[in-house]
């Protein structure tokens, strides 16, 4: 997974939209760390190529990646430019400082520990049942 999210970062750099299209399925939910959801493809096409459209992504480097099952966390770094209403250039870094990465890191680490908990106790109550 880490490899197709790479991929996804280097589509920001590139402005490829066709790339985009490739990686996500129809029904994919994308949620960004300040609080946007996008729900489906076309969702996330249209935010793509809006963004694309005012602004440019200078730079965008992976600190870490946690994969589990069919999510993952992604830490990262980044710069661009975004042209603002007024023909003005505003240029700013897309970062988390390292204690809130760490804290953010943590807390879904514990989220998904207490997700895959709650599978195998409902797996167990299951089985039990079919006893």
């Amino acid at each position: 997974m880490e490899e197709v999210i790479r991929k996804y970062f280097q589509c920001w750099l590139d402005k490829d939209v066709d790339a985009v299209k490739g990686i996500f399925s129809e029904d994919v939910v994308y949620s960004e760390c300040y609080g946007p959801v996008y729900k489906g493809i076309g969702q996330i096409i249209r935010w793509f190529e809006d963004w694309n459209q005012k602004g440019t992504v200078l730079q965008w480097d992976i600190k870490r990646v946690i994969v589990s099952g069919n999510t993952a966390v992604v830490a990262h770094w980044g710069q661009a430019l975004e042209n603002c209403n007024r023909g003005l250039e505003k240029d700013y870094d897309n970062y988390l400082h390292r204690d809130d990465m760490e804290y953010r890191l943590a807390r879904k680490r514990q989220e998904m520990k207490e997700m895959e908990q709650a599978r195998l106790q409902k797996k167990t109550r299951s089985n039990r049942e079919d006893r």
